[in-house]
This record gives C-alpha cells, structure tokens and sequence, in this order.
C-alpha cells in the first residue's frame, strides 16, 4: 500500500530543527565500498549499547559481508517500511516509527540513498534531518563520490557518473566526521578475496578499483575532512582571538606587483605549494596612499598578466586595497594563516624607503612566525 505525504519546505524543516534540541550527526566517510564503513558504524554501536545507550538500526546494508553482519549482535533492528511501486512491493527504512520510539541514537547505511517514490521523503538524507530535529542522534555512512560538488570531479576520474549525491552542506555541518582509510592495496586485497563483491571482481579491478582510481579518490576523501578541520580550527581561533599561527598546515602567500619578475615570484610559490601539496594565494595590493606613484596602463596589463599566470597554475589570486601595503598584506597573512610568505626585493627607490620604508622589512618584522622568502629580483 503506497502512502502520501507532506513534504517540509526547507524553511519549515529549518523551523523544526529549531524548535528544540537538535540530535548530533556523526559520519563515517569513506573513499569507495569496502573501506569499511558499514563495520565501523556497528562498532561504534556496539560499545555505545555497552554503555547502556538506547541504540537502534534503522537501516543496515551488510552486502552479504560476514564480518559486517557479525557486527550486528545484539543491536535492534527497526523492520522496514513496505512500499507499493509499480506492482512491487518494496521496503524502506522506517523514520515514522523510529521517530516514535525515540532512541538515544540510530544507524542509517548509505546516506546518499534515493528512496522509492511514494516515500515521506525523496532522499534518505531527508529521513536523517527529520530525525535529527526529533532529538535523535544519527551514525551514518557514506562515500566521498556522492557529495553533489564532486560531481564532475569523480566523472573524470573514474568514468562514472553518480546519480545519487547529497548536498555538501550535510558533511559541513555534521558534528563529527570519520574517515574510515585503508590503503588502495589493502582495499584490492579484500576485493580479490571476495570479501567486497562475490562476482565481478576482475571487472570491478579493470574498472572503478584500479589503482588511479583508488589513489585520486582516497586523497579526495582526506583532503575534503582536511577542509572541514582547517574551518573548526580557524573559527576556534577567531572565537578565542588567537592570532599566532599554528602551523597545523602549510600555506604559502605570493606577494606581486605589476613588475615581470613577480612571474618568478609565482613560479616558486607554484613549486612549493606542489612540494607540500598545500593551499597557495597570489596577493597585490592596490595602494591608495597620495605618496604612491599612479599605475599607468602598461602597469595595469602587467599586473593582469602576472594575476592571469597565477591562475593558470592553480593559485587563489586576491587583489588588496589600503594606505599601506605592508600592513594589508600582514593583516592578511594573519586571516589566512599562511605559514609561508614569498616577496620579491623591493624596487622602491632611495627617497620612497625615507618616506614610507620598506615593505619587506616591515613583514619580516612583524611576521615573526611566518617563514619569508625575500627573492632577488
């Protein structure tokens, strides 16, 4: 029997959610089936029951995997919902229900889930929200291919489209997100051993489980959690107003002008943002003080270039405005906790160093914690 109902706007959803206590989302994500996902969530299941927590599963997708379903143990598990599609019966996890006991905490497999039509909600991802504005903790799984913004990324990659996918947001604001690694031959291993898939298996090694595949998408997974614990770190800095920089990961800034050595400048800022597999940012300033000397328009088309060049090697490029240069390029450096500066020699002649002094030396003055490459021009 097929059932119709309600869906909430997103404004009515968010107005649930605040209406009162908020259940936590934690997330254990992975970089392609078989990491171990699945298992990880029923272990962590296991030693909360342990400690008398009020746990159920909600929706759990074993695969046929021996070790997985020996996980289970003890743990309750919510019958699923019977839906009529097409003269078929089919079943889907059961948030009404779940919602009415009202657990401590649910497991939901594979959150990228499509459900069948004539659910509450088109998405599982949408049954989670549901239950989380209930109160309702949430342990989740999913893998990194089905966050909408990798899209076309994971396309490239592997050749495949995914047609399910959630919203980024969702992983950006979970409470808590583990990545669940193994190495690109550990994860072959257990496929070749049919602990993954039972048929197919040359198949799947020929196709989405080759090396490449598995390298580019394993660094995808760790890079994105990379992301989301720069963030957490940078707002707890910002709240605790600690302006020091922390190091926890390289950052390099280039500082350039109109001049064509700042070609160079980008260059080695490119080399070593590759070597440290970081973040880089390509910098200028647009100085408004009346003791600056007016750009022209060769200066103008230089500067575009050197912007251009920076671009075209993967860089950020931001375009500053103030009084002082020195003072906004610092200023910077310290919003955007970069760990290494690059600066070229200053052309400023005798007579602009008395009047206004020297960029690189106000930078290395204060910028005690940053490393400066001050390069020959």
């Amino acid at each position: 029997m097929s059932s119709k109902f309600k869906r909430l706007s997103p404004e009515e959803a968010l107005e649930k959610a605040n209406s009162g206590k908020r259940g936590s989302l934690k997330i254990f994500l992975g970089y392609a089936p078989g990491v171990g996902k699945t298992y990880s969530m029923l272990n962590e299941a296991n030693r909360r029951l342990f400690r008398q927590e009020d746990v159920v599963a909600g929706c759990i997708e074993t695969h046929g995997r021996i070790d997985t379903k020996e996980q289970i143990g003890g743990l309750k598990i919510i019958a699923k919902k019977k839906i009529e599609y097409n003269g078929r019966i089919l079943e889907e996890m059961d948030t009404e229900t779940i919602i009415k006991l009202k657990p401590d905490a649910v497991l939901v497999d594979e959150l990228a889930h499509t459900n069948v039509p004539g659910s509450k909600n088109k998405k599982r991802f949408e049954d989670v929200e549901e239950m989380l504005s209930e109160g309702i903790d949430v342990v989740t799984t999913v893998n990194i291919q089905h966050l909408e913004s990798l899209n076309d990324v994971i396309r490239q990659i592997t050749g495949i489209k995914v047609r399910e996918t959630i919203p980024d947001s969702v992983v950006e604001h979970a409470d808590e997100v583990v990545v669940i690694d193994v190495t690109p031959d550990a994860l072959q291993n257990r496929l070749k051993r049919g602990d993954i898939y039972k048929t197919e298996i040359d198949r799947a090694l020929k196709n989405f489980f080759r090396k490449g595949n598995l390298n580019a998408l394993r660094e995808i997974a760790l890079r994105q959690v990379a992301e989301e614990v720069d963030e957490d770190l940078a707002e707890y800095m910002k709240e605790h107003e600690i302006r020091e920089n922390w190091h926890t990961a390289e950052r390099v800034m280039i500082c350039i002008s109109s001049s064509d050595s700042s070609k160079k400048l980008i260059r080695r800022g490119a080399r070593i943002a590759k070597r440290y597999k970081c973040e880089w940012l390509v910098v200028d300033v647009i100085c408004t003080s009346i003791f600056y000397a007016k750009s022209n328009p060769k200066d103008e088309e230089n500067l575009n270039n050197n912007r251009a060049l920076a671009r075209q090697l993967g860089a950020e490029v931001f375009t500053l405005k103030g009084k002082s240069i020195s003072r906004e390029l610092i200023n910077f450096a310290f919003e955007r906790h970069i760990t290494q500066i690059i600066i070229g020699n200053s052309n400023r002649s005798t007579l602009q160093t008395m009047l206004r002094g020297s960029t690189v030396y106000k930078i290395l003055k204060y910028t005690n914690d940053i490393e400066v490459h001050v390069i020959p021009n």
